[in-house]
């Protein structure tokens, strides 16, 4: 592990050490060229040959330290001209350790190392008593030059804290989508389940209690069953067909809506539940969001009178508005008075004797899953015993709302 540490270091710095050499090479061979035409100056040394290198070498440090490392560069700079050097693109490290200093975020720090080095420039310019004077062009040039350095710096600054902050918005709205999917799915599951399974439930407890005195309607029940549980794995691979790899095909079942209402009663009745259904107004089709809450919204109905109405009957009506879409779903349940009104807990439970042997224990989230499958659509739903008995679950959906809510589109 230790061998490899060495190599790994080249490999991983290899284009900065590539880097620094260029303008290495820039910085001393461009001074010894522009050194030629400048009477008066010192004459290029050892020691101005080493400050030429030194600001590129320093520069492999400006990543992890790059306020250090913009304050060594400028130093060395203003160091070789007060010493009275030619100059020349002596400049080209300490730009570069600025524009990554401000860019990094350090931007006290930069405008004050540049306007310290842009002194710097003026002091050494006034020291010499040989050569060109310091003009006021002078002066202006190297301000200018200093203020476009810095503007420079700023923005691109500026663009990388604006990609940065685009980048941290669309990774949060990619955590909220798949949060919102993995609610759907879950919401999509526990309605696609809870409805099936419990028409299974009831339909073996009527089976178990029949076989031994009534086997011929303990087979239909049977067979019921097994017409249940078909449905329900058909509807469960549509479900997770959402979760098909790409390049994997179409779901082939068919989308849940209100044109499957007439399976769905029919299921209901073969599990013992009589239903019926009404419809008002001119059905057509409706938003996808729409007619998948519709949907569930009614098998989550017929699940809770199945559940825990006892021996019942219930009403489905089914209306079109210009507007909405209203669902009210009815039945003549014997249960026990609601408990405290709460219109979020699941409705009231028969008593044990009212329910097929083997019957749910009740209890769930069903009433709270349709509530929240209408507010997102922008819709509102209400549940609760009626006064002559029984129970009802009514919800209004708009059809301009289905656009506003993509998390209830069906997989």
């Amino acid at each position: 592990m230790t061998a490899r540490r060495p190599a790994a270091w080249w490999a991983g710095n290899l284009g900065a050490l590539g880097g620094v050499l260029v303008i290495a090479v820039i910085q001393v061979v461009g001074t010894t060229f522009a050194a030629r035409g400048q009477a008066g100056r010192q004459p290029l040394d050892a020691l101005a040959y080493a400050l030429l290198a030194a600001g590129p070498l320093v520069l492999l440090g400006r990543r992890r330290r790059p306020v250090a490392a913009m304050a060594a560069i400028g130093a060395i700079t203003v160091l070789y001209l007060f010493i009275g050097y030619p100059y020349g693109p002596v400049f080209i490290s300490f730009v570069i350790a600025l524009f990554t200093a401000v860019t990094a975020g350090h931007r006290r720090a930069g405008w004050l190392a540049g306007g310290a080095v842009y002194a710097g420039l003026i002091v050494a310019g006034l020291a010499q008593t040989s050569g060109p004077r310091v003009t006021l062009a002078h002066v202006v040039g190297w301000a200018a030059w200093m203020l476009v350095v810095l503007v420079v710096a700023e923005v691109a600054r500026a663009q990388r804290e604006r990609a940065a902050q685009t980048a941290r918005a669309l990774e949060e709205e990619r955590r909220r989508q798949a949060s919102e999917e993995r609610l759907r799915i879950a919401r999509e599951l526990h309605d696609v389940l809870a409805h099936n399974i419990s028409l299974i439930n009831v339909q073996a407890g009527v089976a178990l209690h029949l076989i031994d005195e009534r086997p011929e309607q303990a087979r239909t029940a049977l067979t019921a069953i097994k017409q249940v549980s078909n449905e329900a794995l058909g509807e469960l691979r549509g479900v997770l067909d959402v979760l098909r790899q790409a390049g994997e095909r179409e779901p082939r079942a068919p989308q849940a809506g209100l044109t499957r209402l007439d399976g769905l009663v029919a299921r209901t009745a073969a599990a013992g539940l009589p239903v019926h259904a009404e419809v008002e107004g001119t059905p057509r089709p409706l938003p996808v969001g729409v007619d998948l809450a519709a949907f569930r919204i009614v098998q989550e109905a017929l699940t809770n009178v199945t559940r825990h109405a006892g021996r019942a009957s219930a009403t489905v009506r089914i209306g079109y508005g210009n507007r909405d879409l209203t669902i009210q779903v009815d039945d003549d349940g014997r249960g026990a008075p609601a408990a405290g009104g709460d219109g979020d807990a699941e409705r009231p439970r028969v008593p044990r004797s009212d329910r097929p042997s083997g019957g749910p224990a009740g209890g769930g989230k069903g009433i709270a899953g349709m509530r929240e499958r209408a507010t997102a659509l922008g819709g509102e739903l209400e549940a609760g015993p009626l006064p002559e008995g029984g129970f009802r679950v009514r919800a209004r959906l708009p059809l301009d709302g289905a656009a506003a809510a993509p998390q209830a589109a069906a997989p």
